[in-house]
C-alpha cells in the first residue's frame, strides 16, 4: 500500500506522521506541535496545516479528533474548544490541503490501527480499546467491524463523568500512585464488562508503556492487555483510513 499521513489532534499535543500502510509503523519523524490554548478552530486548522507543512506531506491526509465525527462533522468537544461542535472538519482539511481528508474520532482511529496491527490483530468477538489520557476513549469492535463513536469514558459512575476521576490526566493532577489509581480502574473496567461482556480489553495511551504497574492490580473475567502501539496508533489509524477513503 505504500505510506500514508495521519494526524492526531490531542488535548495537549498536535502530532503527525509519514505511516508504513503495509507495517503499520510510523516512515518518518514525528512532528509535533503543542494543542493551541484555546484550541479554536482558526488554530487547531493552523496548526495542523504545520504539522503537514513540517512533514513535507502532500497527499490525502487522515486526522484524528477527540470528540464524536460523523461523516467529517465535529459533534462533540470534552477537551477543546465548543466551537468545534457542527464543524465540517473533512471539508475544511480537504479544502486547506487541496486533498482528500478524512476526519475520525480519536480512539476509533487507535482502535483501527491496534485491530490491524496490534493486539486485536486476527481477534474477533467483541474487542473494545480503551485509551487513558487526556480523557477516556473507547473503540468498540464487533468481529473486526468498528461500531464508531462510542465515547464511553464520559459513563457516568458514581455520580461523575467517568474520565474525570480515571483518566491518565486524573491521577496526574490528583497526584494518585498506580495503586490509587487502579482501584479506580477496576471501578470503571468492572462496569464495562457488566455491560458489554466482551472478550478483550486493549488498554491504549501514552500510559499504556507503564501497564505493568497498573494491569496486574486489575481482577476482570476478561483478559486485558496493552496496546501494541502505544501513543502512534492515532496516527496509524488515521493514514489507514485516509487510504482506504481514497482507494
Amino acid at each position: 500500500m505504500g505510506n500514508g499521513f495521519g494526524i492526531d489532534i490531542g488535548g495537549t499535543g498536535i502530532k503527525g506522521a509519514l505511516v508504513d500502510l503495509d507495517r503499520g509503523v510510523l516512515a518518518g519523524e514525528r512532528v509535533r506541535i503543542p494543542t493551541p490554548q484555546p484550541a479554536t478552530v482558526a488554530a487547531v486548522l493552523d496548526t495542523v496545516q504545520a504539522v503537514i507543512d513540517q512533514a513535507g506531506w502532500d497527499g490525502p491526509v487522515g486526522c484524528t479528533f477527540p470528540g464524536i465525527v460523523r461523516h467529517g462533522v465535529i459533534g462533540s468537544a470534552a477537551n477543546v474548544d465548543k466551537g468545534w461542535i457542527g464543524v465540517n472538519l473533512a471539508e475544511q482539511l480537504s479544502g486547506r490541503t487541496g486533498h482528500p481528508a478524512v476526519v475520525l474520532n480519536d480512539a476509533d482511529a487507535a482502535g483501527i490501527a491496534e485491530m490491524r496491527f496490534g493486539a486485536g490483530r486476527g481477534r474477533g468477538g467483541v474487542v473494545m480499546i480503551v485509551t487513558l489520557g487526556t480523557g477516556i476513549g473507547t473503540a468498540v469492535f464487533v468481529d473486526g467491524v468498528l461500531v464508531p463513536n462510542t465515547e464511553l469514558g464520559h459513563v457516568e459512575l458514581d455520580g461523575v463523568d467517568t474520565e474525570t476521576r480515571t483518566s491518565a490526566a486524573a491521577r496526574e493532577r490528583e497526584s494518585l500512585g498506580f495503586a490509587e489509581w487502579s482501584v479506580r480502574l477496576q471501578r470503571y473496567f468492572s462496569h464495562m464488562e457488566m455491560l458489554f461482556s466482551p472478550d478483550l480489553f486493549i488498554v491504549g495511551g501514552g500510559i499504556s508503556k507503564k501497564a505493568d504497574k497498573f494491569l496486574p492490580r486489575l481482577s476482570l473475567a476478561t483478559e486485558i492487555v496493552p496496546a501494541q502501539l502505544l501513543n502512534q496508533s492515532g496516527i496509524v489509524g488515521a493514514a489507514v483510513e485516509a487510504a482506504r477513503a481514497a482507494g
